[in-house]
């Protein structure tokens, strides 16, 4: 399995869904993909299919726009969920789209999609909810109202895909105010203390190689025991080896 985790593929705030071209996003997943892939994508709320449907055609018709065609664009929620095995088999990339991270956390608990996961041969695309939900470890961030709770669960088994703890659309969220607390300064600081986050604005990816080899494109933040310091930015190009970033 290769796997990219963004924040998001696409432009942030454009009128319509358009690919980024960023740090070389689509030159390097189109280099791992088939002419014309099959795409899979898996539903962050399994029950809300007209919303899945949604999302997914308008980024097939971003890709498609960008110069990547699918032969075939399928969701996988509630309606099909007994044939994700099969589903999974005949797809070249996998979606894992955005959304409730808890919500999108448990149905993949329903699928097992972490052991479905384990050999499969394709392309995985994270975004957003689905990036943070390709950890080991989940680290749920908390973003619904009440979420801030002590006794709201921070942490949960994940699809194993990755060990990095990834936070998305940081150019967005890094200001917001959640149950009258500081969403990142008040709350992910207090998380981050013994835990170690890589908040990506839109238009940075990880790129995980199927040897587990890891590299960050573009601009992110290392958040760690209640301390943020950036780095990479816009273009760079980093390595990941041994827990450590290294140039």
């Amino acid at each position: 399995m290769i796997a990219f985790l963004t924040s998001s593929p696409c432009v942030y705030r454009a009128p319509r869904a358009i690919i980024n071209p960023e740090n070389r996003f689509l030159v390097n997943l189109i280099s791992c993909l088939p002419e014309h892939p099959r795409c899979l994508y898996a539903a962050s709320d399994p029950d809300h299919g007209a919303f899945t449907d949604r999302i997914a055609q308008e980024t097939s018709r971003a890709f498609a726009l960008a110069g990547l065609e699918f032969s075939q664009s399928t969701v996988l929620d509630r309606r099909n969920q007994d044939e994700a095995e099969e589903l999974l088999a005949c797809s070249d990339l996998v979606i894992l789209c955005g959304g409730h991270v808890p919500t999108q956390n448990r149905f993949f608990r329903e699928l097992d999609l972490r052991s479905l996961l384990r050999d499969y041969p394709g392309v995985v695309l994270g975004i957003s909810a689905g990036t943070m939900n390709a950890a080991d470890r989940v680290y749920v961030q908390p973003e619904e109202e009440g979420e801030s709770a002590p006794d709201f669960p921070r942490f949960a088994e994940g699809l194993g895909i990755t060990d990095l703890n990834i936070l998305p659309h940081y150019q967005q969220v890094k200001d917001y105010e959640l149950d009258g607390q500081r969403l990142y300064e008040d709350i992910t600081y207090a998380d981050s203390m013994g835990e170690c986050f890589f908040a990506l604005p839109d238009g940075s990816y990880f790129l995980v190689e199927e040897d587990g080899t890891t590299t960050l494109f573009g601009e992110a933040y290392c958040i760690q025991n209640g301390e943020c310091r950036q780095i990479a930015e816009l273009g760079d190009v980093v390595a990941f080896g041994n827990d450590e970033e290294t140039e």
